[in-house]
């Protein structure tokens, strides 16, 4: 059995997105804001997807915008009290992204227990905001030593609106990352959130990938669905299923419903 049907009990599992509202500190966070209020919209987030049939949760600071390469401690800390106040109304597998510090992430991970992590661990990048340069060698010490053996790492392959440096093929990049750096899966993402990858690269890199699963990253809505998940091993999702499918508003129940039946009727055909 690979991991994911172990952590998730489903094959092709859908991972939902909880995108966090700013934190104090953040250009977004308004006067009136709150973690209180942080924290009940959540809530009814992650109600909203529970209760809409995900079969992933994945916390993220999506409204830290722009991205800190090395996070401000409030943001860690406005996230662990996010999780530790829900944590006892998460009924599914969850995962945590510190939007841009994989560091973080792993800290954080480790402060919820969370069951994986997902980031931009390796390449270097450049977009708008700078230069990115992640360090997985510190990485994957710092996950050993906090006992994350557990703990599975989803690695972008691409990276939303940066390019790598270098020009290199997907493919090449998954064989080499996958032989030092050993991610339990890839996610291949579109330019910016909301945005699709093209299904056919998606089937090219699973077949150099040995079976370390390619998950749909971006880009996932109720009309084509099923169409990703017959090239890929599952898929994250976001903006398709907030209010209005919009990437500023907060989750719509009945989106979310509409999305998993889909998802349903097409694990139905593929077990059969």
């Amino acid at each position: 059995m690979n991991w994911c049907r172990e952590m998730f009990g489903v094959e092709k599992p859908i991972i939902a997105l909880l995108h966090l509202n700013a934190f104090p500190g953040d250009p977004l966070f308004r006067q009136g804001d709150s973690m209180e209020k942080t924290v009940e919209e959540a809530r009814k987030d992650l109600h909203a997807l529970q209760d809409g049939g995900v079969d992933g949760i994945l916390f993220s600071n999506e409204f830290s915008l722009p991205y800190q390469t090395k996070v401000d401690m409030i943001g860690p800390c406005a996230m662990a009290r996010v999780i530790g106040e829900l944590k006892s109304e998460i009924s599914v597998p969850f995962g945590v992204d510190c939007e841009s510090d994989v560091l973080a992430s792993i800290e954080l991970a480790a402060a919820v227990s969370a069951n994986f992590v997902r980031g931009l661990f390796t390449g270097v990048y450049a977009g708008d905001c700078g230069i990115i340069v992640p360090d997985i060698a510190t990485v994957l010490r710092r996950k050993k030593a906090l006992g994350l053996d557990d703990c599975k790492l989803l690695y972008f392959i691409n990276n939303e609106a940066d390019e790598y440096i270098v020009k290199r093929e997907l493919t090449a990049i998954a064989r080499s990352t996958i032989f030092s750096c050993k991610p339990d899966a890839f996610l291949l993402m579109g330019f910016h959130a909301g945005q699709e990858p093209e299904s056919n690269v998606i089937g090219q890199i699973r077949k150099v990938t040995n079976g370390v699963p390619v998950f749909t990253g971006t880009g996932c809505r109720t009309d084509n669905i099923i169409e990703k998940l017959k090239t890929s091993d599952g898929a994250t999702v976001g903006t398709t299923f907030k209010e209005e499918g919009k990437f500023e508003n907060h989750v719509d129940l009945l989106r979310v419903k509409a999305f998993m039946e889909q998802v349903k009727k097409y694990r139905r055909e593929y077990e059969k």
